[in-house]
Parts: structure tokens; sequence; C-alpha cells
């Protein structure tokens, strides 16, 4: 072989080992990627699955959320309807005692007073702002001062009193002292 045709050769192997050097870090560069790729794909499936999980709680959350509306629907129904049915009540009473024209006080158990029928105002001293106010702070119209006697005997008795009592005008009234009780049976105050 000739000299020219050596140095071509070893020419060609140089360039070919350069080839190969290069082809070696594309593979490796390439199978660094591609196991990149895959980490990244395999996280990608991973947050994938988290997010359905959570997904799949935000709607058994909703379908919860739903559930309670609904209750709360119900329950704001049926609060309306006790609403409606208590001012009908209130109205049907406050109807009531003012038909009657009896006069009646309601006293809380610290002897205050709760409220009082228009009947009231007529033949004790009482007015709208008196409401929470103490009943011996009023002054009444009657003669006899052992009002505030007799319902301090109702209060420790809880029996009632009844009597009839004279206004400073010279009318004569039946009065009546008895306790308040609820409708389960606890005294709250005298009437």
């Amino acid at each position: 072989m000739d000299d020219g045709a050596d140095g071509r050769l070893q020419d060609l192997n140089k360039q070919l080992a350069v080839a190969k050097s290069r082809l070696r870090n594309a593979i490796e560069e390439l199978q660094t990627a591609n196991e990149e790729h895959r980490s990244f794909a395999e996280e990608l499936q991973s947050s994938n699955e988290e997010l359905q999980s959570t997904n799949e709680e935000l709607t058994t959350s909703q379908e919860e959320l739903r559930s309670v509306n609904e209750e709360l629907v119900t329950a704001n129904t049926e609060i309306q309807k006790k609403n409606l049915d208590l001012r009908w009540a209130n109205n049907d009473l406050h109807n009531l005692l003012s038909a009657t024209d009896i006069a009646t006080i309601f006293l809380d158990a610290g002897l205050k007073i709760k409220r009082f029928t228009p009947a009231a105002t007529k033949i004790v001293n009482v007015i709208d702002t008196d409401r929470g106010r103490p009943f011996n702070h009023i002054v009444s119209n009657f003669k006899d001062e052992s009002l505030h006697q007799d319902l301090k005997h109702v209060l420790s008795t809880l029996n009632t009193v009844e009597r009839e009592v004279e206004t400073e005008a010279g009318k004569w009234f039946n009065m009546r002292i008895i306790p308040y009780r609820t409708l389960e049976n606890v005294i709250e105050g005298w009437c």
C-alpha cells in the first residue's frame, strides 16, 4: 500500500473513532434523557393518581355538603313554620288579653315586670318602658300597701293570694296573684 492510502486510512479510522465516541455520548445522553422522561412520566402518573383521589374526596365532600344543605333547608323550613305558628299564637294571645279587658301584669322570678295588658295601665301606673323594672319601683293606685308583701308571700309559698283591693279613686277590684308556670310546670314568675 502506499503512504497516501495509509494516511487516508488513518484519517478515516480517526474520524470513525470520533464518530463512535460521539455516537456513544449521544446514546448515553439519550438514555439519560429517557430515564428522566420515565421518571417525569412516573411523577406525572403519581400526581394524576393523587388528583383523582382528591377529586373523589371532593366529590364525596360535595355529596355530604348537599346532604347537610338539604337537612338545613328542611330545618329552616320547619323553623319558619314554627315561627309563623308562634307569631299567630302570640297574636291570638295578645288579642285575647286585650279583648278581655282584664288587668294582668306578668312578673319574672326577680319580681321584674315582663309584660302587662293594656287594662293594667289604667289601674297600676305602668308604661312600656317599665318592662324589666322591679315591680316595687312602680307606684300603684291601690290604697292597700300590702301588695309587695302579697307578692313575697306567693314567692315563698307558691300559693295563690286572692282578695279585694280599693284604688285611690274608690273603685274596688278582685286581685289574684298566682305563680307563673311554664308548660313544663316550672315556676318562672308571677301574674
